[in-house]
């Protein structure tokens, strides 16, 4: 891997608009407040444009509309959208350790699994009964895959993650260490004194591109499969239950949950501790802010939220005291305004 690139060909590459030295070398990414001379920095959320003119980096990928606020002498950028641009140079220097096929001495693979040769297996992974891993995969060390699964190409697993049983993962899946894929979901039936499990008879189905973050887990289906389409980012610590669907590029930030049967759609961003009970629709292009609870069906895009933000405590509890009465507070204004005429 290159250890400097010129400013130019950064450019070039991605199509930016060029203000300055071309043949600035650029040897890392940084913020702009601790960003040097040979790094290149971003400038994305407007709070933070009073640091261009004080930023030591040799570069930064900017919007047309800051120019003007750029110190001199700063290799400049041009793009539409600064932050997507930062984060595609910025994959030029991920130091990430090459692909190196081959299933290692303390690996177990049933007789039945197929690996393809390309594929790189680390110590103490464990391939259970007819299930494939696809050409160019990495299994990281402890990773377990369980019986009829398919691991497509040029899918990453970290360390220790598990997929449990029938699970499909698409081309270029990356899974952070921990989590689990295909586990049981939580089904039961009450028969009078006591609790039946409910066999949890589908699997899970991954599309391309997606990423599951560390210690997440998504169960397979009671029947049907628990979906994710192409391109779903999933953060770390979330909870995705049995038969859930999720559209396409849709991102969900950690620590939310999504009960059993319910459908995101695509383009959805979902907050960090947000909770979405079963059996609900939410429509395409839905933002939900973190820590809302959902308890109903949402048909149209746009942003929504729940909740009460953070008070004072004291302030907080005398508001707390009230909620029991804002029904009454509703009924009795209704009552004074009726008979009321309205302009």
């Amino acid at each position: 891997m290159r250890t400097a690139i010129e400013l130019g060909d950064i450019a070039a590459r991605f199509g930016l608009e060029l203000h300055g030295d071309g043949s600035r070398l650029i040897e890392g990414v940084a913020t702009l407040a601790h960003a040097g001379p040979g790094q290149l920095g971003f400038l994305a959320n407007p709070r933070y444009r009073g640091h261009l003119a004080s930023t030591r980096a040799g570069a930064v990928v900017i919007a047309a509309g800051d120019l003007d606020a750029a110190a001199p002498g700063t290799g400049l950028l041009v793009a539409a959208n600064p932050y997507v641009a930062f984060a595609r140079i910025a994959g030029l220097f991920e130091r990430q350790a090459p692909v190196v096929p081959g299933i290692h001495a303390r690996a177990v693979v049933a007789t039945s699994a197929e690996v393809a040769a390309s594929a790189s297996i680390g110590p103490h992974c464990v391939i259970e009964a007819n299930s494939v891993i696809g050409e160019g995969v990495e299994l990281g060390a402890q990773t377990c895959v369980g019986p009829d699964c398919v691991i497509g190409a040029d899918c990453r697993l970290a360390a220790r993650v598990t997929l449990v049983r029938r699970v499909r993962l698409g081309c270029r899946v990356l899974i952070h260490s921990g989590a689990v894929i295909g586990a049981d979901g939580f089904g039961l039936a009450f028969d009078e004194d006591h609790w039946i499990k409910v066999p949890q008879l589908g699997g899970v189905r991954i599309g391309d591109d997606c990423e599951i973050g560390a210690n997440t887990t998504i169960d397979r289906g009671a029947l049907e499969d628990t979906e994710l389409e192409i391109d779903v980012r999933l953060d770390n610590q979330i909870q995705i239950a049995h038969n859930v669907f999720i559209g396409a590029h849709t991102a969900i930030a950690g620590c939310a949950a999504v009960a059993g049967s319910t459908r995101i759609g695509r383009n959805c961003l979902i907050g960090g501790g947000a909770g979405i009970i079963g059996h609900l629709t939410i429509a395409d292009r839905v933002t939900i802010t973190a820590m809302s609870l959902v308890t109903h069906s949402i048909r149209e895009s746009g942003e929504y939220s729940s909740g009460t933000p953070i008070q004072e405590s004291r302030l907080w509890r005398r508001n707390a005291a009230r909620f029991k009465h804002l029904d009454e507070l509703a009924r009795h204004v209704a009552d004074q305004n009726k008979g009321i005429p309205h302009e």
